[in-house]
Order: structure tokens, then sequence, then C-alpha cells
């Protein structure tokens, strides 16, 4: 006799649960970016095979197949960046939320930047928001962001306010680029960015600030960012762009996040 009722099981709700939640952070990582779009369009494709299976299209079903069964592949090519993100998502709240994480247990070789470094960095930005001297800094919280520190020039210098605005200066050699900080050293100048490819960003956004937004969506860091045009102080973390920020709120905010 067949069962009238269906048995659902704590891990069926569980593993629903589990299926939405991984579909919303993949819709927070590709929404506004061009990964959105061809998503879609293999999600289009997909419909189209099952269609055409249902159907019994021998042909079209095959060849379609045959495309899904490299499609795995296929999907970390395209969404490379995209994992890259969800996963360093995922390791930031483990990292955050675990007291028991692999940094407590083998610490790293660099330290937080400390609250005079901060404030270092926070006062040679007052300066050039006055003058309107571009920069862009990045502040590293959990790695020392050494792949992006070699696109540049290796300084390995202590923070001092006179030090970034030098490196800065419109006629400086290393004016050009970012600015990394791991812990209480300039460790490199001049360096290369990954830019946002979100497409919802405001034209006025400049490749200063979209490189920001780049940094901070593929790490946890912390980028500050001087305007050239308005000298406004901005910051971006984890794909989120803070606009218009005074030098109070700027130090309170990077001393939350970095102070030791």
């Amino acid at each position: 006799m067949t069962e009238l009722f269906i048995t659902i099981r704590f891990l069926d709700f569980l593993d629903v649960l589990l299926v939405a939640f991984l579909l919303y952070e993949l819709y927070m990582l590709i929404k506004g970016t061009v990964a959105f779009n061809i998503f879609m369009g293999i999600f289009i494709v997909y419909l189209v095979w099952l269609v055409v299976k249902a159907l019994n299209m021998e042909l079209v079903s095959t060849i379609l197949g045959q495309l899904f069964g490299v499609g795995v592949l296929a999907l970390i090519v395209v969404f490379q960046q995209e994992i890259r993100k969800f996963l360093l998502l995922l390791g930031s709240r483990y990292q955050a939320n675990n007291k028991f994480s692999f940094e407590n247990l083998f610490p790293q070789h660099f330290k937080s930047t400390t609250e005079s470094s901060l404030r270092a960095i926070v006062d040679a930005c007052q300066d050039m928001a006055r003058t309107k001297t571009g920069a862009l800094i990045v502040i590293a919280r959990s790695t020392e962001l050494r792949e992006f520190a070699e696109t540049g020039e290796i300084i390995d210098a202590g923070i001092t306010s006179e030090l970034l605005k030098s490196i800065f200066y419109k006629n400086a050699p290393l004016h050009d680029g970012a600015v990394i900080i791991v812990g209480n050293r300039v460790r490199a100048a001049r360096c290369i960015l990954p830019v946002s490819a979100k497409k919802n960003l405001r034209p006025s956004l400049g490749l200063r600030h979209r490189a920001a937004l780049g940094m901070s969506e593929q790490t946890d860091a912390y980028v500050v960012t001087v305007s050239e045009e308005t000298g406004r102080i901005s910051v971006a973390h984890n794909g989120q762009l803070d606009e218009n920020l005074t030098v109070e709120n700027l130090f309170k905010k990077l001393e939350e996040n970095h102070a030791a």
C-alpha cells in the first residue's frame, strides 16, 4: 500500500536551510556584477537542457549534456573571483567568531596596527585631504597581502605621517598606485590593486575608489582613499564604500578593527 504521508526529518530542514544560505551568499556576491549575467545565462541553458531532455530530443540533449559534463571546471574559471570572495567571507567569519581559530593556535608573524600608527595614517590623510593630494592606502588585517605588495616597490619602513605624504606627493616617483601597510610597517608602495567589477557603481566614482572597492572585495583589508578632485576621505571594506568621512570618524573606524 502506498504511504500517504512523507516523512520529514530535522536533517531535511537543515539541508534546505543550508542550500538557501549558500544561494543567498552567492546572490550577494555576484549582485551588480558581470558574473550575475553569466550566471543567468548558465541557468537559462540548464533550463533548456531539462526541457529538451524531457522531450527526448536526443541530439540537443547530448550536446548540452556534454557541455555540463565539464561545467564544474568552466564555473571555477568563470567565477574565480567570486569563489575567492566567498571562501574569504567564510574564513573571515570563522576567524572573527572562533576563539580556537588557526590564528590563535598559530599566531601570525605580524601584529595588528597600533593606535600610534593609525594616528599617523589619519594625520597624513587629513593633510592630504586639505591639499587635495590623491592617496590610496591598504591596511592589512589577517593576511600580509604579499601577492599585491610584490606588484610595487618594497619599502619596509616604519609608519610616519611625513613618509606617507612624501610617497603620495604629486611629483614623487611612487605616488601612482597604492601603499600597503602590514602591522606597523609600510610594506610597499606603487602597488597595483584589482578594480571592482560591479556594474551599478555611479559614473563619478574614479579609478582610485574602484580599486579600493576591488581590493576590499577580494581581501578583508581596510582601504583608505583621499580624492584628488574633492579632498574627501573614504574607506572601503567588505565591498562597501563609506564616503566623506571626517578624520575623527576615520580614526574611530580604523581603531575599532585594527588597534592592538
